[in-house]
């Protein structure tokens, strides 16, 4: 397991460890209940340096990433960025990514455990180029602010001249020779933003930030208050709800991490043939579930349209007001259907799918 860089930093803060894809996580500072109502109401300072940082970098760094992902990377300008998929010539998901557009180099930010995998990937398609796949996750940390007072927190740092203002937007400030650079990303909700600072800073950010937090009501978090709260807002993480089984359009995630008029890339056939031509057998579907089932349902639990079986469960969680949500993948026969039911070793229990808001969706 990889630890945490600020790992003695976070024990000294009652923190408790877990890991997520063998990098190692802060999973909760003893009331991961408190943490994930500050997430909610006020602001959740987290470390997500589980997380993977690759960089592209060389003059054809756009150009070339650009033909590996399913979003458009060359419109992008500099401070702009974009949320993506990486998949094979079938069009099966290898990653996802959100791509930021820096002056120097393209910023590529991962699902914790995906840095080596993706870096070989991008790699091996590297020939001619003037580009190169640096992994950074160990040169910078990434510091995370979400909830309604993000914005209110990270401001009171006084290191940018302005915050971003449109989600996936980055702004950059220096800290003595350091440079941090901030993106706006709601994680979980409304509000929130990224840091990514060198790891010579990262220690002295994070105090800074948790101060800001505590003096506006919020507090510390770890993994388990954002997971439940992702799980709570219906947006899909990759090797939890996706995999290297399913097709990009079948996740959820169509409308901001694909591009129908970009070119070619890698799987574009596939995808477009689908998207104009076909249809895909499952789609994932956010679940509200019966607050009397005892039990969060685990990956797997089956879906039931009256007696036929109609999905599967891929993530569930209950959040501390009671109310237990869930992600699963439901058969086409079924997409139309909004009463369904989910089969625990406890019995059978409603699951309503959920009519989520475009203001409720993540960031593009």
């Amino acid at each position: 397991m990889n630890a945490l860089a600020l790992h003695e930093w976070h024990e000294k803060r009652r923190a408790r460890f877990s890991d997520v894809n063998g990098q190692e996580m802060v999973l909760d500072y003893g009331d991961w209940a408190a943490e994930h109502e500050a997430l909610m109401a006020t602001a959740a300072v987290l470390d997500l340096s589980c997380r993977g940082r690759l960089c592209v970098v060389g003059s054809d760094r756009v150009r070339f990433l650009h033909g590996q992902v399913t979003n458009d990377i060359q419109r992008l300008g500099e401070g702009e960025g974009c949320y993506a998929a990486l998949v094979t010539a079938k069009g099966r998901m290898e990653s996802d990514l959100h791509v930021y557009r820096l002056k120097d180099e393209l910023l590529l930010d991962l699902e914790p455990g995906m840095g080596p995998q993706v870096a070989q990937r991008l790699q091996k398609y590297i020939v001619a180029d003037d580009t190169d796949v640096v992994d950074v996750s160990g040169l910078y940390g990434l510091a995370s602010v979400q909830g309604p007072a993000a914005e209110a927190v990270v401001a009171g740092l006084n290191l940018f001249a302005s915050l971003p203002g449109r989600p996936l937007q980055t702004a950059h400030a220096r800290q003595g020779e350091s440079e941090i650079y901030v993106a706006n990303h709601p994680r979980a909700g409304a509000a929130g933003f990224d840091l990514f600072a060198p790891a010579n800073v990262l220690e002295s950010l994070m105090e800074r930030l948790e101060a800001r937090a505590r003096a506006l009501g919020g507090r510390l978090a770890g993994w388990q208050a954002l997971e439940t709260a992702r799980i709570q807002f219906g947006i899909p993480r990759f090797r939890a709800d996706m995999d290297g089984s399913n097709l990009p359009l079948e996740c959820g995630i169509e409308e901001r991490a694909i591009s129908y008029n970009k070119g070619c890339y890698i799987g574009q056939e596939v995808i477009n043939r689908v998207h104009t031509m076909g249809h895909v057998n499952r789609e994932l579907r956010h679940l509200r579930l019966s607050r009397e089932i005892p039990e969060v349902p685990g990956k797997g639990a089956v879906l039931f349209a009256g007696e036929n079986e109609a999905g599967h469960v891929t993530s569930a969680a209950r959040i501390p007001a009671g109310d237990v949500f869930a992600i699963g993948y439901v058969r086409r026969q079924f997409l139309s259907e909004r009463e369904l039911a989910v089969v625990t070793s406890a019995g059978r229990f409603p699951a309503k799918v959920v009519q989520r808001s475009p203001q409720d969706s993540p960031p593009a």
